[in-house]
């Protein structure tokens, strides 16, 4: 089981690197493609291709660590008015909403890939280019969002510390 988690763990952060260098990425494609066009150029349709699957993808890869570590965005300025007790069963409730929603996602993400790859289904732009290249990342994201969450359900620990302005 242990050995399990640590897979797990390392497959989180492994998503999340990735994320970070698509994020460099982007950048990267951006600069280069502004500066072959200021030079008179035309940049090649993968750039452009490419950093627009960049964000799509960052924005998957990277959610389930910040759910992890508690760098998604939420608003405590309700909960900092909460006692303790109140504030523990609001918290996993929350939590176990985000579980519900994630789960559904997954599975209607997974639908999806299971359709792309039966339709035979491409993004047609600049390359044919499969979609349930793009689509595998629903099932999988959120499945892992839909695990980091159940940890604030079940768990010692909850999504909301009570304190406003403390994660800023």
């Amino acid at each position: 089981m242990r050995i399990a988690l640590k897979i797990y763990k390392g497959f989180i952060d492994l998503m999340a690197i990735t994320s970070g260098l698509m994020l460099v990425w982007l950048m990267v494609g951006i600069v280069l493609s502004v500066l072959i066009r200021n030079l008179g150029g035309q940049p090649s349709a993968w750039f452009f291709v490419s950093t627009e699957y960049s964000l799509f993808y960052l924005t998957l890869l990277g959610a389930p660590w910040l759910v992890r570590e508690q760098g998604h965005v939420h608003i405590e300025l309700l909960t900092a008015m909460m006692p303790p007790k109140i504030l523990s069963i609001h918290s996993r409730l929350v939590a176990l909403g985000c579980v519900i929603i994630c789960l559904v996602l997954a599975w209607k993400g997974f639908d999806l890939v299971q359709t792309n790859i039966s339709r035979s289904d491409y993004d047609v732009r600049a390359f044919f280019v499969p979609k349930w290249i793009l689509t595998i990342v629903f099932p999988i994201t959120f499945l892992a969002m839909a695990t980091e969450f159940s940890k604030f359900v079940f768990g010692e620990n909850i999504m909301h510390v009570g304190e406003a302005g403390v994660h800023e």
